[in-house]
């Protein structure tokens, strides 16, 4: 299309850089000329930020470059200036102690490069997992118009016979060798077989669970979080959404106008529906608290209480994302909950129209991967939300991925005082530990480990896996990965570094689990419980400076979504004092 800048009703933030001839002016526009930009494309059409999660340490997003170039032909065709800008990749596969660490990081990052550089609009390009979030988290905090293109999960893995979902499958075949069921050389072919294309994880992990998110709040177009990372139509959804950005810079539609307490209740739900993570609580409440929304742990359990979940995919069900995708994808999600009164309609998406608008005419075309309410994973799969003396602040469970028999428990505390107590424990035929018990882990939470690793779901031991046991419950402050399983209590606030109850967890001591009355309690008294709080000494950790000596002095609690507090709320993006 030609350009005409006199169709733009106001006057763009990047103008204050390349608008005009001033000496600053020139200094903007004549260094960025030489990347062979014509004099014309700075004549008041919008710059578009593709902001580029792509790192060869980032597998799940190691075919991104090739999604931002199909991005920018859809800005070149609506009017606008493409420029890629690379942006902090945290991976959870390869980070250490967890991505989760550098989360706040990263959304520190992208709000400064977004604030303080000439773009008007943003493209968020995502995968792995805290990529999202942390995107998402920046992008709200500067208010400018943006807009998530995921890279969408790898294509199924197989092996011998059987599909081999990306995490869960590790963590299954993990304990089958402790088991004794599998052998060593059976689980390296198996390693094979678990990646077999570009992309996320292929199970409702919490990348593909953060893609539902970003779309259910409005905040990607419809449809694009299931199609696979090498489908050529994750081409044409990365083409649409770069057009679709222009039209959402010359409408001003911003992260403000989007992420609503209604469209937070709707992504709620929707995490329900399809059995995601329970690290959507931490983010989410993360992003809430950016753009000043009021969203607590109640609020995730008053709306995910009574959905069902209906999405068959592994870690809860059987399936994985390739078949979500062909099943008509997350739009038949929404329409169902629509269908089911669950739905805020109304909520506004980036396409500019209502949320009902963009999914009411969905299709099912597999009843077997996105099922009927009467054949339900569960009929009440939205996060748990559990409170009691252990965990003050609350705690999670995930309903669709715990044994039915554990829901309701009375247990015998085995205590591990961190991740290195439950190492050196764990393998030890001498643990005294059966299936009733119940594992207690400590100091795994934000200001714990630091970075509240994914260390929740406990690996059982292999006196109780030899027994055919293959579930216990498990509680601790840390989070486990969305494509775990098991009845496992994460989360856990105040945590044990903070001085939490969980801190003062004995071993011998008693403790009850009951999910439907939402309670987790220590059986001691309170005169019990007060003596030990009183007699608790922190743990000293060394740490003299750097960004973890920043992360311990800001890092809040699981229950508002472990974001710093310097950071919470809109900073807006007003343009920084030229220099020059």
């Amino acid at each position: 299309m030609t350009f005409i800048p006199a169709e733009w009703p106001r006057k763009l933030r990047s103008q204050e850089w390349y608008g005009g001839n001033s000496r600053d002016n020139i200094y903007h526009r004549g260094w960025l000329k030489n990347q062979g930009y014509p004099h014309d494309l700075f004549d008041g059409r919008p710059v578009i930020g593709i902001l580029n999660t792509w790192s060869e340490l980032t597998p799940c997003n190691g075919h991104l470059r090739e999604l931002a170039e199909k991005v920018k032909a859809g800005i070149w065709e609506a009017g606008g200036f493409p420029v890629e800008v690379p942006v902090f990749s945290a991976s959870e596969n390869t980070f250490r102690p967890t991505a989760m660490m550098y989360r706040n990081l990263a959304a520190m990052a992208v709000e400064e490069v977004m604030r303080a550089q000439p773009i008007d609009g943003a493209v968020l390009l995502v995968g792995c997992d805290k990529t999202t979030p942390s995107l998402m988290m920046g992008a709200a905090s500067t208010d400018i118009p943006s807009i998530v293109v995921t890279g969408g999960p790898m294509l199924n893995g197989w092996f011998r016979g059987e599909r081999v979902g990306s995490g869960t499958a590790l963590w299954q075949m993990s304990e089958d060798i402790k088991a004794g069921k599998m052998s060593q050389e059976d689980f390296l072919e198996a390693e094979q077989a678990m990646s077999r294309s570009s992309g996320t994880c292929n199970t409702m992990g919490t990348a593909s669970t953060m893609a539902s998110m970003a779309e259910a709040l409005g905040m990607a177009l419809s449809g694009n979080a299931a199609i696979p990372g090498v489908d050529s139509r994750r081409k044409v959804m990365a083409q649409m959404t770069g057009r679709r950005i222009v039209q959402m810079v010359k409408d001003d539609l911003k992260p403000s106008d989007i992420l609503t307490k209604e469209a937070f209740e709707n992504a709620i739900r929707t995490n329900g529906a399809i059995g995601g993570s329970t690290n959507a609580v931490i983010h989410l409440l993360a992003l809430a608290g950016r753009v000043e929304v009021d969203l607590t742990l109640d609020d995730w359990d008053r709306c995910g209480r009574d959905v069902p979940t209906i999405v068959n995919l592994m870690p809860s069900g059987k399936y994985l994302m390739e078949e979500f995708f062909y099943a008509g994808g997350l739009p038949v999600v929404l329409k169902r909950l629509g269908e089911a009164g669950l739905l805020h309609k109304d909520a506004l998406t980036v396409s500019g129209d209502a949320i009902w608008d963009e999914v009411k005419d969905a299709t099912n075309w597999n009843a077997d991967v996105i099922l009927p309410v009467e054949k339900a994973l569960a009929a009440s799969g939205g996060i748990a939300v559990l409170k009691g003396n252990l965990a003050p602040n609350g705690a999670v469970l995930k309903p669709s991925a715990a044994s039915p028999h554990l829901m309701k428990h009375r247990g015998r505390a085995v205590v591990f005082e961190d991740i290195d107590d439950y190492k050196a424990k764990i393998n030890d035929d001498t643990l005294d530990i059966d299936e009733n018990c119940v594992m207690v882990l400590k100091n795994c939470g934000p200001k714990g480990y630091p970075g509240m690793s994914e260390v929740g779901n406990m690996g059982l031991p292999p006196k109780v896996l030899k027994k055919g046991i293959t579930d216990m419950v498990r509680i601790s402050d840390a989070r486990m990965s969305g494509t775990a399983y098991g009845t496992v209590v994460l989360h856990t606030t105040p945590e044990a570094a903070a001085g939490g109850p969980l801190a003062v967890v004995q071993n011998g001591d008693m403790i009850e689990l009951d999910v439907e009355a939402r309670r987790v309690h220590l059986d001691i008294s309170d005169e019990e419980l007060a003596a030990r709080l009183a007699a608790w000494q922190a743990p000293k950790n060394g740490v003299v400076g750097g960004y973890t000596r920043m992360y311990l002095d800001h890092v809040e609690g699981a229950d508002t979504g472990a974001d710093f507090d310097v950071l919470k709320g809109q900073r807006g993006n007003e343009v920084p004092r030229d220099s020059h």
